[in-house]
Formats: structure tokens, sequence, C-alpha cells
């Protein structure tokens, strides 16, 4: 499996580009982190990539992503893909025993309250974006109150990453793709 045939699957089941952002921005996390710490790249990019393909036809924690493990599967997804992808819903039982799977549950979660913070500042923009602008946000409960925190710190735990550090890490990830994340805003890469 390559990244062309996993943005296939995406593209086939995700219509929605907030979603397809979202997978995005978990693959950009994942892809900076397998490089850091001397991993199998296309593997980690291909898991964050894929991670929500499911969640359009199967949006019930019921069936996500348990669901869709039959859909990859005649996709000839790999088994540590697929593990990793059931591994990163706490509901499913399944335990998190690789640095992937660690990897793709603390990357999950934590963009997309990196992407609300970015748009509610007034550049629109991953660039000017700090750990502390988060950090402020965090505290407030009742801001992007879909994003998980308890999830966020226990993945950054799991995952042997300082939590702070692990959301800068991950906002410099998703600088590399901020124009295809639409987090560009008024500012330019410097």
């Amino acid at each position: 499996m390559n990244r062309e045939e996993a943005l296939a699957i995406v593209k086939k089941f995700v219509k929605n580009q907030n979603l397809i952002n979202h997978m995005l921005a978990v693959e950009a996390a994942m892809q900076f982190y397998a490089e850091q710490l001397g991993q199998d790249v296309e593997l980690w990019r291909i898991t964050g990539l894929l991670h929500d393909f499911d969640w359009e036809i199967h949006p019930t924690l019921e069936e996500h992503p348990q669901a869709g493990i039959p859909i990859l599967q005649a996709y000839n997804v790999p088994e540590e893909i697929i593990r990793a992808i059931l591994s990163h819903a706490d509901h499913t039982g399944v335990p998190r025993q690789t640095l992937m799977e660690k990897a793709l549950y603390a990357c999950d979660e934590i963009t997309g309250l990196i992407t609300a913070v970015a748009l509610v500042r007034p550049s629109r923009s991953l660039y000017d974006l700090t750990s502390s602008s988060v950090k402020k946000k965090w505290k407030d409960r009742a801001f992007a109150a879909g994003a998980n925190r308890e999830e966020i710190a226990r993945g950054a735990e799991e995952f042997g990453v300082e939590l702070w550090q692990h959301v800068d890490n991950v906002i410099l990830a998703m600088r590399k793709i901020a124009p295809e994340l639409g987090l560009e805003g008024n500012l330019k890469p410097e």
C-alpha cells in the first residue's frame, strides 16, 4: 500500500473537506514523528491518513472504526495499519502496543484542537501559532468542546512526549501543509 492508494480510499469514502483536512493533519503529524524517531515514514503517513476514512459512513462509536475494517481488508491494507486504526479508539478494546499505535492516538485529537485555535486567531494561521496560545484555550472547556482534553493528555503521556512539547511538534508538522489545510490565513511561511 502506498500513499496514492490510501488517498484514493479516502477520496472514495470521505466527502467532507474538514474531515479530509483532519486526516491530512494527522498524516503530517505522523510523518513528523516517524522522521524524528527513525521509523517507516510511508507506513506512519498512511496510517494517519486512513485512520478516520470510515467516519462518514460509520459515524457512531458503535461502528467506527471497527465497521470500516472489512473495507480496509478488501483493499489489502496491511494488518499493522488496521490494528493501529482499531487501537486509536478506546472503545474497541484494542490496546496500543507499538510506537506507531501510540503515535496515532497521540496525534489524532490534538490536531482538531490546534485547528480550532488557529481559526479563532486574527491571522487564522498556523504560522504564528504557538503552544502557549493552545494552552490558553485548553483551560476554556467550552472552546472546542469536542476536543477531548483528557484523551489528548493521555495520548501524549502514553507516547512519552511532554504535552506542550507535543503540541509544538504537531503545530510544526501541520505548518508544512498549512495551505492544504486552509490554515495559512493572512500570513506567509517564514
